[in-house]
């Protein structure tokens, strides 16, 4: 077993992490303040190759790993857990469109979307229906046009601010076999959005509802097979998974580094604080969660790069683990701060409020805990 980077995997963390400490860090407190991203940003990520993370090279994508990304998601979210994640779920649209779509879909929507002109928004949970995602109710009729769409998404990363939202929707009867994907573009008619949300964190991605009145798309914009919506959320899901682990990890990283520094130069009965031993074997408490997670993180992406029957179970079990992990490392980070660590200058209390979220979206790890037990009976003869 070889646990090593490889040289090019290497390459890859350390241009994400260069470009998240020259391009993000020095304004995430700025675009936090504003409440969005600067849509300048998009097409220098998209010059990296990190537009279309695993879009096929023949489509004009980077076509990387799962465990590749999961590089350039901890990176980044070394800078901003909000910015990076927000840019997990763009490309988890791009991974579907080429892994689901029509020749003519990839063709229609990947240009753009591996460029960055056209950012993209990921539709599933509603107002009614978080966890229980298959009981979904937006519903798509067939017209002489396409499709008309009424319902609502709720807590959607984008909504008013992307240009096309993969939406799952209910083409058919009750339960998972009857949702269908398809594409809404920004500007069609019947489609707008609720005020924005103010959030404990991830305030940097404009959140709001996204709603549909009687809103008309086309044949074109419905992607693969009709009742096969959820398949290909689930499918999604699976790598969200590992990028939201993969967001938090890179984020509580960055809040232990702060935190070492910082007890390196804070000094209390006359010694800095890193010269107390109860703190030193903090310290050490909060590395071996870090890096045992970083290695399970690490093999579970390795299935689902391999297709290892048991992938799904894995990737639960990682985002269960390290964001738990993450979120506990950046709030005692916080706490080895004292004072400082609760006021903004400082970095860590956004950190802690950006990593409370990844215990709670693509999949709460509650629901976790519930898929892996039910592969363990499923296993268990």
């Amino acid at each position: 077993m070889d646990f090593a980077l490889s040289d090019e995997q290497q390459a890859i963390f350390d241009m994400a992490r260069a470009f998240g400490a020259s391009e993000i860090a020095p304004h995430a407190r700025d675009w936090e303040k504003a409440g969005t991203i600067p849509k300048e940003l998009w097409p220098k990520v998209a010059e990296l190759g990190l537009g279309g993370i695993y879009v096929g090279e023949d489509h004009g994508g980077s076509g990387l790993s799962r465990l590749d990304a999961t590089l350039v998601f901890e990176a980044l979210a070394m800078a901003c857990p909000a910015v990076g994640s927000f840019l997990s779920i763009h490309n988890m649209c791009g991974g579907m469109i080429d892994k689901f779509g029509s020749d003519e879909a990839k063709a229609k929507w990947l240009p753009g979307l591996i460029s960055m002109e056209k950012v993209f928004s990921y539709c599933l949970t509603e107002p009614g229906s978080g966890s229980d995602a298959a009981a979904l109710r937006t519903k798509a009729e067939r017209t002489n046009e396409g499709w008309k769409l009424n319902g609502a998404k709720a807590f959607i990363s984008g909504g008013s601010y992307s240009d096309a939202y993969l939406t799952m929707v209910r083409t058919g009867e009750d339960g998972p076999k009857g949702i269908s994907a398809v594409i809404v573009e920004a500007g069609t008619p019947g489609l707008s959005y609720g005020a924005l949300e103010d959030k404990m964190g991830w305030r940097a991605q404009p959140t709001s509802q996204v709603q549909f009145d009687d809103c008309v798309i086309p044949a074109e914009n419905f992607l693969g097979e009709e009742g096969k919506g959820f398949t290909y959320a689930m499918a999604g899901l699976d790598g969200g998974r590992l990028n939201i682990a993969a967001s938090a990890l890179g984020g509580a990283q960055a809040a232990l580094d702060a935190t070492l520094a910082y007890m390196g130069e804070r000094k209390a009965f006359g010694k800095s604080l890193d010269q107390f031993q109860a703190l030193q074997f903090r310290l050490a408490e909060l590395e071996v969660k870090l890096q045992s997670s970083r290695t399970f993180l690490r093999q579970a992406a390795w299935k689902l790069d391999n297709r290892a029957p048991d992938a799904t179970k894995f990737c639960a079990m990682a985002k269960l683990m390290v964001t738990d992990n993450a979120f506990d490392v950046a709030n005692q980070s916080l706490q080895l701060h004292g004072g400082y660590g609760y006021l903004a200058d400082y970095g860590i209390e956004k950190i802690v409020r950006d990593l409370r979220v990844h215990q709670i979206l693509e999949g709460t790890n509650e629901i976790m805990r519930l898929i892996v037990s039910r592969a363990m009976l499923a296993e268990r003869g």
